[in-house]
């Protein structure tokens, strides 16, 4: 299947930013029966919150283009960069299996693509089916350059459960009213303060019902009574895990992060930032019109947060025209952790066919990373907009991640040396109580990485701290799923812990939220050559630093080393 798209400079009537971006988009499927699609890129005026303002699109949509394929598929994306800045794509849950150089964050696995210029982007679908999602991975491009990612059964075979009569993408994400989006990280790195806040919150790019000037087009979806809907749902949003339901329905969840789960229901969603939920929706009230809806889940004492409301509604086939204004679900209060925690502990591997759960037991690497929220003094004799006039900072284990001048794959493949140091800490350089109050937590920047050999099976402990404003962390690795065998609050115990875990079903992501003030256990087979992102998916954070990086080596065979650097590989 091949697709184009073409990026350009673009005017919208939105609340942010817009440079268009003009792609053009081609797959190449080899085996499966997919048809062409082309995705061009087009001037279109978008109206959000009564402003006209530019931001960076895909094709001149947004949110950008669904993309749908069927497991197995290989995709060949060609993007063009037709817009002011500079540009990378990531294809969020695709592993890339021994192809990094395809997986797109800037300066980690690849230079930017320059305006002007392009890049071709190859996916390989070998494991991935359900729901992911593809966004920019540079700077904040990602506010607005994302999209759907739908990879379906091969074909031939089914979903684990009844299909359903129609699936409906939802993509959460944020607006600004005043801000150019492009701009908002080196106006925070600036002050040291922290980002600008969003706005408003939306559905399929709309803030909803509650704004007067999204009302006459807040995303609808029309059901039939008795059908059952199946519902991707992708939080895109730059800085604020999610609370989602719908008026007076129960949801029932059966995959997360594009891998199936055991089925379970409930009034309500918890999403992160990068998370994907394929949910069911049984059409079975009354006619009538329902709110579909989403608010923020902050769980940092004293931090910033969009306090507003995002809509869209779910209209019966048959409804009165005279009906009155349909009413919001029940969401729970902005910091209900309890509310957090009962939705997440539900979630469960679903073992069926070829697709058993096969939890690495037996541990050859044992790590664990101490993610933290920080503040460092200001470089000149002016007080930074920070707490105590500091500069807001994030670390993992004390390193604040600073991007090198070319990309660290390119310097581990060609061994250029001084890009990068393979000194990481692997435990945090100091052991003291992560989760007490008015801890000293200090940070230093650098460029380390940790080096796995090949098919090291990993335990990694991603330890949340109370330095300065704990909060609920969605991590996310490239190139991997992995297992979360255990959770809880304050700080990991080595010794008693481990004996809670659940290596029988426990569920598979790639983007796991660490509890606030508490900690998460994940285990994986290193078994994918190449450089991969470790990060947070909350954007001011990793703007801070809570960023590292695995590197993995190559295996003995020729099927398990990295494929070589493509010919058109942008130059920093």
């Amino acid at each position: 299947m091949e697709f184009k798209l073409n990026i350009s400079n673009t005017v919208i009537n939105t609340l942010l930013t817009v440079v268009f971006f003009f792609v053009l988009l081609t797959f190449q499927i080899a085996e499966a029966n997919i048809h062409h699609h082309t995705f061009t890129i087009k001037s279109k005026a978008y109206t959000r919150l009564c402003n006209t303002k530019k931001i960076l699109t895909v094709n001149g949509e947004f949110p950008g283009p669904t993309l749908k394929a069927y497991r197995g598929d290989k995709l060949v994306v060609n993007v063009i960069n037709n817009a002011n800045y500079n540009i990378t794509l990531h294809w969020h849950g695709a592993r890339q299996v021994r192809n990094p150089w395809s997986d797109g964050p800037e300066y980690v696995t690849q230079c930017p693509i320059r305006p002007g210029e392009s890049y071709v982007y190859r996916i390989d679908l070998a494991v991935e089916e359900g729901t992911i999602w593809w966004h920019a991975h540079s700077q904040w491009a990602r506010a607005t350059v994302h999209g759907a990612f739908i990879i379906y059964p091969k074909l031939g075979s089914s979903y684990p459960f009844p299909k359903p009569y129609r699936e409906i993408p939802l993509i959460l994400g944020e607006w600004w009213k005043k801000k150019n989006i492009m701009d908002i990280p080196t106006n925070a790195n600036k002050t040291g303060g922290e980002p600008a806040i969003s706005d408003a919150f939306t559905i399929n790019g709309q803030p909803g019902f509650l704004y007067s000037c999204s009302k006459p087009d807040t995303f609808t979806m029309t059901v039939v009574h008795g059908r059952q809907y199946l519902l991707r749902i992708i939080n895109a949003v730059m800085d604020e895990e999610l609370f989602f339901a719908i008026a007076n329905h129960t949801l029932t969840v059966v995959a997360k992060d594009g891998l199936y789960l055991k089925h379970f229901e409930s009034d309500y969603l918890m999403i992160t930032p990068g998370q994907s939920m394929d949910v069911l929706l049984h059409a079975n009230q009354l006619s009538g019109r329902y709110f579909v809806a989403a608010r923020a889940y902050s769980s940092a004492f004293g931090a910033g947060f969009d306090k507003t409301t995002t809509t869209a509604i779910l209209q019966y086939e048959v409804v009165s025209l005279n009906q009155s204004q349909p009413v919001l679900p029940n969401l729970p209060p902005y910091n209900r952790t309890e509310a957090t925690t009962r939705f997440t502990n539900q979630i469960r591997s679903y073992r069926f066919g070829d697709r058993p759960v096969n939890v690495p037991v037996k541990i050859d690497t044992r790590l664990l990373y101490a993610i933290s929220v920080n503040l460092m003094n200001c470089t000149d004799d002016k007080p930074c907009n920070g707490p105590f006039g500091k500069r807001f900072s994030s670390s993992v284990n004390n390193i604040s991640f600073v991007n090198p001048s070319i990309d660290i794959l390119r310097a581990y493949y060609r061994r250029i040396g001084g890009v990068f140091q393979e000194d990481f800490p692997r435990n945090p350089p100091t052991e003291f109580n992560y989760t007490g109050e008015n801890l000293p937590f200090p940070t230093r920047f650098g460029t380390k990485v940790v080096v796995l050999d090949f098919n090291t099976s990993v335990e990694l402990v991603l330890q949340g701290t109370n330095v300065l404003a704990s909060d609920n962390h969605p991590i996310h690795l490239h190139g991997y799923s992995f297992y979360v065998v255990g959770s809880g609050f304050g700080n990991f115990d080595s010794r008693k812990d481990p004996l809670r875990y659940n290596l029988v079903d426990p569920p598979e992501e790639t983007t796991v939220g660490v509890p606030r003030n508490g900690w998460a256990a994940v285990r994986f087979i290193a078994n994918n050559p190449g450089v991969w992102l470790l990060h947070c998916h909350i954007e001011r954070h990793a703007t801070w630093g809570m960023n590292t990086v695995f590197i993995v080596k190559d295996g003995p065979t020729t099927s398990s080393r990295m494929v070589k650097p493509p010919p058109d590989l942008p130059s920093c």
